[in-house]
């Protein structure tokens, strides 16, 4: 029984296109910061493309075609890229500069801005670095509890894109209950895609004997799901593709939920149901869900770009 929905979100749609475009309009290499998405799979296809993915802007020839990742980064890198004269194409998921906006009109106010995330996560680490002030991280109620600021500080909170409604609820409570003067978005503002495929992951641990989670290990969401299915008290296993199936997790299963991660392409789900498939006849529904049609634009210079001439390395 498959999730709906599962897999890419348009944040990640966007990303991927943005590499493949500028692949065919300027031609390889493009460099990208990053792992465009946490995806082992996504990475080598593009890779084998003509992409090539850098954890430093120093390793990008000057005037080259840099891309950031779909996590964001920090003002430094931008001023880098400026600086070194990179011609550069922001790949960051249109929800995750939203959440740079909130963080900068918060600042604006007076406000101290606190970020709910994953330490060390890059989405955390841009944010961080493109709010203009200091940012405080908290991952756990105990971390606001250890805030060292007064009652009636002002203090303005946002969250990391990859963490859902229900991840951040009790941990937002607790800063309702710390601070006195406290703003935060709007529950609509949280990405769209988490949500949902949480929620379709919650459905399907009612009717699933096992679950299986396609995705990458540094995935937070992919990891999120699996740990939803675990708490939901069903035997939950996070798998890169078909080749990691155990067949033992699904020996005595009747009813095998699967979902995947926002960075995990079809092709994968795929390859899983076709080892399950391998293991003995299967039967494939997909659970009934919400069907997405979130779209986002791709940059205006990529747009306005012409192809690479004929002949192009």
């Amino acid at each position: 029984m498959l999730a709906q929905p599962r897999g890419f979100c348009a944040g990640v749609i966007r990303a991927i296109d943005i590499v493949e475009q500028a692949l065919t309009k300027f031609g390889a290499p493009v460099y990208v910061r990053h792992e465009i998405v946490h995806n082992r799979h996504v990475v080598e296809s593009l890779r084998a493309k003509g992409a090539r993915f850098v954890e430093h802007l120093a390793e990008v020839p000057t005037g080259a075609i840099t891309i950031f990742s779909a996590h964001g980064v920090a003002r430094l890198v931008e001023e880098d890229a400026q600086t070194r004269g990179l011609r550069v194409l922001d790949a960051t998921c249109p929800l995750v500069a939203k959440v740079h906006g909130q963080g900068k009109r918060y600042v604006g106010q007076g406000r101290v801005v606190i970020l709910v995330g994953h330490a060390g996560h890059p989405e955390v680490e841009g944010t961080m670095g493109q709010v203009p002030g200091p940012v405080l991280l908290v991952q756990t109620e105990r971390d606001v509890d250890e805030l060292d600021l007064a009652a009636d500080t002002p203090v303005a909170y946002v969250t990391q894109t990859t963490l859902s409604v229900d991840d951040t609820r009790t941990i937002i409570a607790a800063l309702k209950r710390r601070f006195t003067d406290i703003v935060g978005p709007d529950i609509n503002d949280i990405c769209y895609a988490t949500q949902n495929r949480q929620s379709a992951v919650r459905k399907l641990a009612k009717l699933a004997d096992v679950i299986l989670v396609v995705g990458a290990n540094n995935s937070s969401n992919s990891n999120r799901l699996r740990e939803i299915g675990v708490e939901a008290g069903v035997p939950t296993y996070l798998v890169a593709d078909g080749t990691e199936l155990d067949a033992a997790w699904v020996r005595d299963a009747t009813v095998v939920g699967i979902t995947a991660g926002a960075s995990a392409p079809e092709e994968l789900v795929d390859d899983v149901v076709g080892a399950l498939r391998r293991l003995g006849p299967i039967e494939v529904s997909t659970l009934p869900g919400i069907e997405e049609n979130v779209e986002f634009r791709l940059p205006a210079e990529l747009l306005r770009a012409s192809p690479a001439p004929k002949g192009a390395p």
